[in-house]
């Protein structure tokens, strides 16, 4: 199983997303989980509104591929209108192991068409999967039921051919170890599993044997 780290790999709230989080989770050769917005015509990384603190997404890319990274991105898109911006980047930086998600369902109707790697979503609120044939994976979520998710769902996404980033409770408030002990049953899948957390390191731990 692939460890993504939540927003890169941080003490504090305020290291979040920020650029420094994002290289020392390269580092420990974690894939990443950022969000991605607009702001005066660049491409920035940011949960929230953006302003002129946040990050270029730019830096980011350069820093990926000057430690010669080729870890997944889970990129996160928070704004409309951003394929052509994001195209150029990926194409620039020689980035392929990435996919987008979390966008509209017109946005995502854009990213199919222009042939870039999304993920649909499959989750408690979220019973059918949009695009789910064109997608090239599926983000697994639950918001308000701790255990909704059932090893069946993973197997069957997998079955189908789909890549599986899910996330870990722990980010929605809930206890994580049932979930990664469910997990357990299908981490063999290496290539096509990936787990989205706030503690990778554990998660790696855990994942490994290493109790």
């Amino acid at each position: 199983m692939k460890i993504i780290a939540h927003r890169g790999l941080w003490k504090t709230k305020r290291e979040k997303n920020s650029l420094l989080a994002l290289k020392i989770a390269i580092e420990y050769g974690y894939g990443i989980e950022t969000d991605i917005r607009d702001y005066k015509g660049e491409l920035v990384i940011s949960h929230d509104i953006a302003d002129a603190d946040s990050p270029l997404l730019e830096e980011f890319f350069r820093d990926y591929q000057q430690m010669g990274s080729s870890a997944p991105l889970a990129l996160n898109v928070k704004a409309d209108g951003m394929q052509g911006s994001l195209m150029q980047l990926l194409k620039k930086y020689s980035i392929e192991n990435y996919f987008m998600f979390d966008m509209s369902i017109p946005e995502m109707v854009l990213y199919k068409k222009y042939n870039i790697n999304y993920f649909t979503r499959h989750s408690d609120i979220e019973e059918k999967c949009v695009l789910y044939e064109d997608s090239i994976g599926v983000w697994l979520d639950s918001f308000y039921e701790e255990k909704w998710l059932k090893v069946d769902i993973v197997k069957n996404h997998l079955q189908d051919g789909k890549r599986v980033c899910v996330i870990s409770q722990e980010i929605h408030g809930f206890d994580e170890n049932p979930m990664w002990e469910m997990l357990r049953e299908v981490a063999c899948y290496e290539e096509s599993l990936m787990l989205c957390t706030d503690k990778p390191k554990e998660a790696e731990a855990y994942f490994n044997g290493e109790d």
